[in-house]
This record gives structure tokens, sequence and C-alpha cells, in this order.
């Protein structure tokens, strides 16, 4: 989920930083320092939006840089368990596949891609036993969140695609064309039955 964060802090502006306004610079550092910046409280940084204030500057002894207390806004996406998101397979492996959700990647393992036994073929795909559905690389899919872990520097993300409407987008159009088709069977056998009562 995306969220706008007004963060107030104390922003260390390196003395090569120095030769810009202090606004300049202290916005220049921001960039820098949050650039694939992830937390697990804060998520993954996508933009430094704006740098609404810039206090005055503390240079610390035995530090060369100046430390200016700032109030700025971040962009950050933080994964939230059973989120649904949308992603591209970009590698596929005998274990599942990896989907680039944009921001970050998440894993979904090959029993999680379809309701179906699942094996991975020599062309480098997920293939369905008894559906015939392939999963590749490339795929546009969408999928829930299942699990988050935060060991190591970013988080690992657990996905599933095996719940209704989930899949790859072909996969849910079918679904619902599917569905649509029944809808109208059942509607017309309900006429039907309306118009021998009538009778």
């Amino acid at each position: 989920m995306f969220y706008l964060n007004e963060i107030e802090d104390y922003v260390r502006v390196e003395p090569r930083l120095f030769k810009l306004e202090t606004f300049e610079a202290v916005e220049k550092q921001l960039r820098e320092t949050y650039e694939d910046y992830y937390d697990k409280e804060l998520g993954k940084v996508v933009a430094v939006v704006e740098v609404l204030e810039v206090g005055r500057g503390v240079i610390i002894p035995g530090d060369g840089a100046a430390y200016y207390k700032s109030t700025f806004r971040l962009v950050s996406w933080k994964p939230e368990l059973h989120e649904m998101v949308y992603g591209v397979v970009s590698e596929i492996a005998n274990f599942g596949a990896f989907i680039d959700m944009g921001i970050m990647k998440g894993m979904i393992h090959i029993s999680q891609t379809m309701d179906d036994f699942v094996s991975f073929s020599k062309a480098n795909s997920l293939l369905g036993k008894a559906s015939k559905r392939t999963l590749k690389q490339g795929d546009i899919c969408l999928a829930r969140i299942v699990a988050i872990s935060h060991k190591g520097d970013s988080p690992k993300i657990g996905l599933t695609m095996r719940q209704p409407g989930l899949g790859k987008l072909e996969w849910i159009k079918e679904e619902k064309i599917k569905r649509n088709k029944e809808a109208q069977k059942a509607m017309k056998v309900e006429a039907k039955v309306k118009t021998k009562k009538i009778k």
C-alpha cells in the first residue's frame, strides 16, 4: 500500500554539497539517502516528494558534515498481508515464479500459481496438468500477499494466485466470461420456468 509520509529529522549533508544553496543541498542529500531505502516501519521509499522546511545547521566536531533539522515528505510502498498486487513474471524457476511488482519483487511457490497440479516445463514455464494453463516470463498477474519476512536488507514477499479472482490476467478474463455465460444460461432457464407457470 502506498503512503505519503511527513518526516521531521536531522539530515546529514556531506561537505561535497556545501557549494549548493542549503535548501537545495538538503533536498539532494535526501534524494541520495532515500534512493533504494527500505525500513520495516516505513516501507520502500519510492520518492522524496518535497522538502517543507530546513532549520539551522549544526556541525559536530570530528564530522565534516552539517546537520539540518528538516521536515520533508516521502512516498513509500509498504507491503501489507492480504493486499492484492499486480505484477509481471520476471523469472520462472522449477520451484515457482518471481513477480516484479514495480517497487519490489515477490515469490510465488509453484503450488500457489494455480488451482491445479503444476509442473515445470522444458519451455521454461509452469504448466497446469488439467487446465493446460501456462505461466511464463512476461505474463501480467494479479496476486495476494500471504507472507512477509523482514530478515535481511529487503523483505521477502510470498504471494498466492490460488484464490478466486487471482492469477494471470487472461485466466481472470476467461473465468469472468465463463461466469457470465453460466449466469445467462441460468436466467434463460428461470425465464422458461416462469413462462410454463403462467400458462
